[in-house]
């Protein structure tokens, strides 16, 4: 008898209306909106500062991050643009949270860069993992290799952190924006003429595998989003990745 009264306050415990839950994931959405839209600038700078102070809304979306998942709860996620429009805004919330809680660290080099993404574990949709888990066993196996585009650590040398948030309706539309942004920046693409020499983002060594998936090499990629082609026959050289964080008030720091 215990046992099925203990199943039934259990059921009571997790089964949510569907209108209700849908309610719950549009103001989660728009907490993180209001985040984008206030404490992010242009450039995609955070201002750590100001969030620390008043860090309601990013409390409420990862509170959100941490009860619902597209594996807790299917329901809200139908679709794979609404599954990965999810991980994409939750990873850059938590990665943004992490920054907070851990102090502002001036960088995320050396060991900083191990508790950063391995020691701190964060619950998303009742399950607890690190950033570095969550990125390499659930978002990219998802296959969208675009996401490199759209995932922020907050570093400097990330993606440019957009001031609006990810959505299932304009997934694709966004990560192909964020693509050719990304390609378009000389900090992450350099043509050295002179040598027949390319430079990239360490980002395209990092994740080179997820690239070639469906492109015969890291230039010809490139060439998908580039705004100008790059001749296939250019030796490639990476860019350093700068671990700087990317807080708008780092010059006074």
């Amino acid at each position: 008898m215990k046992a099925l009264i203990f199943a039934a306050i259990l059921s009571v415990a997790i089964l949510v209306p569907p209108a209700i839950a849908q309610e719950r994931d549009v103001d989660a959405s728009a907490h993180w909106a209001r985040v984008l839209r206030v404490f992010v600038n242009d450039q995609g700078e955070v201002d750590f500062r100001g969030l620390a102070k008043d860090s309601t809304d990013l409390k409420a979306f990862i509170n959100y991050i941490a009860r619902v998942s597209p594996e807790s709860t299917p329901v809200l996620f139908p679709t794979m643009e609404s599954k990965l429009a999810y991980h994409i805004n939750a990873y850059n919330a938590l990665a943004m949270y992490n920054v907070i809680d851990s102090g502002v660290p001036k960088s995320l080099s050396g060991l900083t860069k191990v508790r950063f993404f391995g020691f701190r574990r964060f619950s998303i949709g009742g399950r607890a993992m690190s950033l570095y888990t969550y990125e390499n066993e659930v978002i990219r196996p998802l296959g969208d290799e675009r996401v490199h585009f759209a995932l922020n650590c907050m570093a400097v040398g990330c993606p440019r952190l957009p001031k609006t948030h990810f959505t299932a309706s304009e997934l694709d539309d966004q990560l192909d924006r964020e693509a050719r942004r990304f390609f378009s920046e000389p900090r992450n693409l350099q043509r050295v003429p002179e040598t027949k020499t390319v430079r990239l983002s360490e980002i395209l060594k990092f994740y080179t595998e997820d690239f070639q998936r469906r492109s015969r090499s890291l230039i010809a990629y490139v060439n998908r989003y580039a705004p100008d082609k790059i001749p296939e026959d250019y030796e490639i050289e990476f860019i350093g990745y700068d671990w700087t964080i990317n807080d708008q008030n780092r010059s006074e720091r």
